[in-house]
This record gives structure tokens, C-alpha cells and sequence, in this order.
């Protein structure tokens, strides 16, 4: 009977996915045919979650990185208990529903994290994992081990081909990161085909060198070899990965082929896989009363989280400090005084870089909020992205606050997006501008779930000189300010770094700071008008001017000192700083008759919106860069005092 009652259950999770996919006319089904009895064994057995309480701090994480699949994850979401119902099963992708074509989080209940895009649920599971070790490391103490949670996913074909889960795969073995379990869904088929057209390595060996834990199961259908998998996987201090042979598209009649992969199965062929499977029931959507009272995780939720409630409430009476921090640090509220940290920088401080500027931020606010967890891909040095009196994130020191990724951009960034859902920490990572390419999918990510990532970029600009063109970002602040959702500062100088810092702790959302290696001057704030934010300001005139000079970065030190000359060639010109596009108000400078200069070390395109309908004229770069040292670069390339006064006599015709 049990047996019966399994087959039962995962055939119930098969055919929900498969009439969601039919019904849409859209979607994949292989994947949950095939995948549903492994789906099946980790949360049936495994999985430690309450569907009551979808935010239960010491829940199991699941991932499903294969995200093409989400017909079967809202299979499981919703027999499991979960507030989402057969309604919206029937409005699988379609307008408005809370089961769209691929996993989104914060939009259906049980949804960890958005994936789809291949790769990035693997990194974004072992984010969860890192997490979970410096929490509990931090916080549990002798019989109470408050932070006590795995992280299970479903991983394809697909997700291990892409980079970046090699990427994220070598640091989570390196870290030794054994709460971390994923099942590998080995079906052998891509939509193009077999993968032996283009993936013929051994995995199983590929993740022992990476220092995994690894074991295969020859049937993807024995739930009890999977299961004794699960169960071994746990007792290894490693991260595991389960490769289980399966059949995509299992029962339909083009099983074990590509045709299933992507395409609904038509009425036709889903009915005859119902039939193939003796799935008796003729009603779309059916689910036997047996499956969902059996697959049920209410009470077995309520009661697992009751336990630690006890515990944590036991917890609490032992150590109330650390229970108060640890629900705050839960909950994303930092300390009362943690603004009271943030430094105030001094014109006899400077000139001083950006990023040495946010080096010092950084190690202020270090002092005040403890869960500040990031690091650099081997550029620390350069970076500036060290807390200096925090220990390294390591498998001997896993409540160190600082990470070496090592050369692992991509990884870095998504590793990060798994962190900051997971919650508990405010993750941070760095790099050079120019490498935020690398990284612009987990970034995107990032914006698109609305969350808390803070990306450091260095080396801002052409500014960075002999390095040449390779290492001279031109279009990469543009690019960034194109995703909608993330906050782009480019900050003039130490104390407009130190207000990026505070927005970006502030922002509910991703914020990227770009940042100078070369020294610049500190602004006399006594000289500028400061918008409420304290980032955009315009310089203080007694008089109208015959022009403005808008600018950003390094280039507001630059529009100063051609103010400056042009105030010799009785042109008066007031400087405005807009570090930020998404937070600048537009005020300050709308009067028609005014030219604007816009002035930045980057391509031009997009800042004539500042100028629309009135005179002015863009300087930048449309070119790549070149090596020489920064200031030569520079006034090459026509970001000089000098050019900004020939253009502004043109634009007034003097």
C-alpha cells in the first residue's frame, strides 16, 4: 500500500505539471515526467519547510536551478500546502497568475529564488549554504543550534554545462559546504538532441576533483536508492551531488527525446502517457484525496517549526543578545546608531580615491553591523573590500565576515543573490568595472528579485591608464543603468562615497557603486546645494549662468577646474553632480535658455536627455581607450579643461 500510495503521489505531481503545460499550450514537460519521483523523495522525506509559514528562518532551502521545470515545483508547492491553488495551476503562464514560465521569487509562496536562466540557481544555492554556515557558526551555541538547515536542489544537463556553475561547484567543495545536497537530473538529452553532441565529459569525476561528494542512481524511478542517497549525502562534511539517471519525458510517447523537452505533449500524447502510467482518472488537474492528504506537509511543518520555537524561545532566555541579533539580522534592521559609523571627509583629506574612500566606509560600518559578508574576485588589494578586523570565510573560520572567491566573477555575483534570499546577511562582492560583463546576468537577477546585493566596482574609467583598452570600461556604467531596478552611484568624490554607501544599505533593492583608482579632490559641501538624498548637488550662484556643466565621478573635479577657466574667459558656469540617474529629482537647472555640458569618461549615449529641447552637447567616449597613463588617456580623448572651454564657447558662439 505504501508503494501504491508513492506511485500514486508522484504520478499526482506528473500529470498537475503536465495539464499546467498543456493547458498553456507552453511550457516543458520532460522535466517534471521524468523528474517528479526525485522531487518526490526530497520533499516528501527530506525537505524541513512549513507551508503555513514560507518564511520559517530554519526552513531546508530547495532550488530548482533546471527553472524550465516550474510546472512541477508549483506541482509540489501546491500539494504540499502551500497558499497556492489548483487556480492557478490552470493559469500556468498566463497574465497575472503566480505560476509564471519560470520560478520567480517573492511572487509565489515557496519560491526561494528566480531561476531559468541556466547556472544560476546552482550559485545561487551555494550563496544559501555559505549563509547557513556563518549563521550558525555566529549564532548556535552548545544544545542549541538554532541555525540547523540543508539546501536541495534539482540541477540539469544544462545548468552543468554553464560556467558558472563550474565556477560556483569548485568554491562550495573548496569550502567544504556539506548542508549543500543536488541532485543531478542525467537524462542525456538537450533540445538540440543527445548530449553526447557536445557533453560527453565524466561528471561524476569532474565534481570528486572539485572535491565533492559523489554518487550515482541507475534508476531515476527507485525513490528508496535516491532516498539512501539523500541519507549518505548527509553524514559527508562535503557538498553532494546525486547523479540520477533518469528518462525525460517518462511515459509519453516520445519519451527519452528532445521532442519532450520543450513542447506541451498534445491532448493526444498526454493521454496516452496518463494511460501508460495507469493514471485512471479521465478530469484534468485531478488529484486523488489519497496524494494530498499523503503529501501534505502541514502538520509536520507546524510541528517542526513548534520545536523551534521552543528552542528558540529557550534559546533566547540563555543568550537574549544573540537571539535579538539574530532576529534583526533575519529581518534586514541593522543597529540604531550604525549611520552614526559613517565617516565625514575633510578637503585636507584628499585628494583620496573612491575606492580607498569605500575602503574606509566599509571598515566604519564593519564596526556596527556584523553580518556584512562579501569579498572580492582576487582583487581585494585593488578593491579595497576587506573588513580589516574580521576573519576570512573559511571551512576552519566559518563566522569569518570576508570571502576569497578567487577569479570567479559570475559565481560571485549569483552566489550573492543566494545570500541575500536566504537573508541574514547583507552580502557585498567586488571587482573592476570592466568585469561587471561577467558577471550582468546574476546582476540582472539581482534588480529583477528586488534585492539587497551591494556590487563594488573599481577602476572606473579610462582613468585607469597603462592598463589599456581591455581594462578601460566605456559602455559598462551605461549598460548598468539600463536594468531596470538597480542603482547605479558613480560617486565625484570620498563624501559622495560615503552617502552611496548609506543608499545602498538603505535600497531594498541591488545598488552598484563605480569607483576611481586615480585621487580626487574633496568638494567644499559649504559651496553646493544637496538634494534630500545627499547625492545630486548644484553649485550655489548668486547670479544666473550662462552655462551648466553636468557631470559625474572623477569628471565633476574636471567640470570644476573648467569652471574655473572659464570664469577667465568671463563665461560664468555652474557645476552639477549626478552621481546617480536613478535617484536624480531633475530640479535645479530648467530654464530653457541655459547650454548644459553633460561630462563623463564613458559612451555618450542616453545624456542628451539632459538637454532635450535646449542647446548643449555630450562629452565622452564612443571609442575604446588606450594605454598610456590615466591623465595623458584623458586629455587625449577629450576629457580635458581644455575641450570642455572650446565646446562651451561654441555652444554660446564666443
Amino acid at each position: 500500500m505504501s508503494k501504491d500510495l508513492d506511485n500514486l503521489t508522484i504520478n499526482t505531481l506528473r500529470f498537475l505539471a503536465a495539464d499546467a503545460v498543456q493547458s498553456a499550450n507552453s511550457g516543458h514537460p520532460g522535466l517534471p515526467l521524468g523528474a517528479a519521483p526525485m522531487a518526490y523523495v526530497i520533499w516528501k522525506r527530506h525537505l524541513k519547510h512549513n507551508p503555513k509559514n514560507p518564511n520559517w528562518y530554519d526552513r531546508d532551502r530547495f532550488v530548482l536551478s533546471a527553472g524550465h521545470g516550474s510546472a512541477l515545483l508549483y506541482a509540489l508547492i501546491h500539494l504540499s500546502g502551500y497558499d497556492l491553488s489548483l487556480d492557478e495551476l490552470k493559469n500556468f503562464r498566463q497574465w497575472d497568475s503566480k505560476t509564471p514560465g519560470h520560478p520567480e521569487y517573492g511572487h509565489t509562496p515557496g519560491v526561494e529564488t528566480t531561476t531559468g536562466p541556466l547556472g544560476q540557481g546552482f550559485a545561487n544555492g551555494v550563496g544559501m549554504a555559505m549563509s547557513e554556515r556563518f549563521l550558525s557558526k555566529k549564532y548556535n551555541k552548545s544544545n542549541f543550534n538554532v541555525v540547523d538547515h540543508h539546501v536541495y536542489g534539482i540541477v540539469s544537463d544544462g545548468d552543468l554545462m554553464e560556467g558558472i556553475a563550474s565556477e560556483a561547484a569548485s568554491l562550495a567543495g573548496h569550502l567544504n559546504l556539506g548542508k549543500l545536497i543536488y541532485l543531478y537530473d542525467d537524462n542525456s538529452i538537450t533540445i538540440d538532441g543527445s548530449t553526447d553532441l557536445a557533453f560527453t565529459e565524466d561528471v561524476g569525476k569532474r565534481f570528486e576533483s572539485y572535491n565533492w561528494h559523489v554518487q550515482s542512481v541507475d534508476d531515476g524511478n527507485n525513490i528508496d536508492l535516491i532516498d539512501m542517497a539523500i541519507k549518505t549525502a548527509k553524514k559527508d562534511n562535503r557538498p553532494s551531488l546525486i547523479k540520477v539517471k533518469t528518462i525525460i519525458g517518462f511515459g509519453s510517447p516520445n519519451q527519452g527525446t528532445s521532442s519532450v523537452h520543450g513542447s506541451p505533449l498534445g491532448d493526444e500524447g498526454l493521454n496516452q502517457a496518463k494511460k501508460n502510467l495507469d493514471w485512471d482518472y479521465n478530469e484534468k488537474f485531478y488529484i486523488p484525496k489519497e496524494s494530498k492528504n499523503h503529501f501534505t506537509a502541514i502538520n509536520n511543518g507546524e510541528k517542526n517549526e513548534n520545536k523551534w520555537n521552543q528552542l528558540f524561545h529557550q534559546y533566547g532566555n540563555e543568550f537574549p543578545h544573540l537571539k535579538n541579533q539574530y532576529e534583526n539580522a533575519m529581518n534586514g534592521i541593522f543597529p540604531n546608531n550604525w549611520k552614526d559609523s559613517l565617516p565625514n571627509f575633510n578637503q585636507a583629506d584628499g585628494p583620496l580615491a573612491t575606492r580607498s574612500a569605500s575602503g574606509k566606509v566599509l571598515n566604519s560600518l564593519a564596526e556596527s553591523i556584523d553580518n556584512l559578508f562579501g569579498g572580492s574576485a582576487d582583487l581585494e588589494p585593488s578593491n579595497n573590500s576587506y573588513q580589516k578586523n574580521k576573519k576570512v570565510f573559511n571551512k576552519q573560520n566559518f563566522d569569518g565576515n570576508n570571502i576569497h572567491y578567487g577569479v570567479r566573477e559570475h559565481a560571485m555575483a549569483s552566489i550573492a543573490n543566494g545570500m541575500a534570499v536566504h537573508g541574514g546577511v547583507v552580502p557585498y562582492v567586488a571587482t573592476f568595472l570592466i568585469f561587471s560583463d561577467y558577471m550582468r546576468g546574476a546582476i540582472r537577477l539581482s534588480a529583477l528579485m528586488g534585492i539587497k546585493v551591494i556590487y563594488i566596482f573599481t577602476h572606473d574609467s579610462i582613468g585607469v591608464g597603462e592598463d589599456g583598452p581591455t581594462h578601460q570600461p566605456i559602455e559598462q556604467t551605461m549598460s548598468l543603468r539600463l536594468i531596470p531596478g538597480l542603482t547605479v552611484i558613480r560617486p565625484a568624490d570620498a563624501n559622495e562615497t560615503t552617502d552611496a554607501w548609506k543608499i545602498a544599505l538603505e535600497n531594498d533593492g541591488p545598488t552598484a557603486i563605480l569607483l576611481t583608482r586615480q585621487k580626487l579632490p574633496i568638494i567644499n559641501l559649504d559651496t553646493v546645494n544637496r538634494s534630500k538624498e545627499g547625492l545630486n548637488w548644484i553649485e550655489k550662484q548668486e547670479e544666473r549662468s550662462d552655462l551648466i556643466l553636468l557631470a559625474c565621478g572623477s569628471e565633476v573635479a574636471l567640470a570644476i577646474n573648467a569652471r574655473d577657466e572659464l570664469i577667465k574667459e568671463k563665461i560664468t558656469a555652474q557645476v552639477v553632480s549626478i552621481p546617480s540617474w536613478e535617484l536624480f529629482k531633475g530640479t535645479g537647472f530648467d530654464d530653457n535658455d541655459i547650454p548644459i555640458i553633460t561630462i563623463e569618461a564613458g559612451t555618450t549615449i542616453g545624456w542628451s536627455q539632459f538637454y532635450s529641447g535646449k542647446k548643449g552637447e555630450s562629452i565622452g567616449i564612443d571609442r575604446f581607450g588606450a594605454s598610456a597613463p590615466g591623465n595623458i588617456v584623458m586629455e587625449k580623448l577629450g576629457l580635458s579643461v581644455k575641450n570642455i572651454v572650446k565646446i562651451a564657447k561654441k555652444l554660446l558662439n564666443k
